[in-house]
């Protein structure tokens, strides 16, 4: 899990540091013929996009470990399975909330970007 967070960790900073290296060699927005609103409009769906997209690995992460944890569980201890379904499905749907509230956000940040 680990290796995984500092993997995305690392892919992000190094698309902020490349598409930072990248504007400094440009001309700006209104040079470039490109209004600044629809710059600003591009950075928000960019936003979106890559909020959303790490939220669903996140939750898809979450939910397969919390599922494999449970699944060696039972396979050491079988008469035990009814006593951690709940306790899964408690831990799957808060993960799935959070996952749900994240997208949400992820939304509101793409029709705040569409409405400029």
């Amino acid at each position: 899990m680990v290796r995984v967070c500092s993997w995305v960790l690392t892919v992000a900073v190094l698309l902020a540091l490349g598409s930072t290296a990248l504007a400094a060699g440009t001309t700006g927005p209104a040079e470039q013929g490109v209004s600044a609103k629809t710059a600003d409009l591009s950075l928000g769906l960019l936003g979106a996009a890559v909020g959303a997209g790490v939220v669903v690995i996140g939750g898809g992460l979450g939910i397969g470990l919390i599922g494999s944890r449970v699944t060696e569980a039972i396979a050491r201890q079988p008469e035990a399975a009814n006593t951690m379904f709940m306790p899964w499905l408690l831990t799957a749907a808060m993960i799935e909330g959070a996952t749900l509230f994240g997208l949400l956000i992820c939304f509101l940040v793409y029709s705040a970007a569409k409405a400029g």
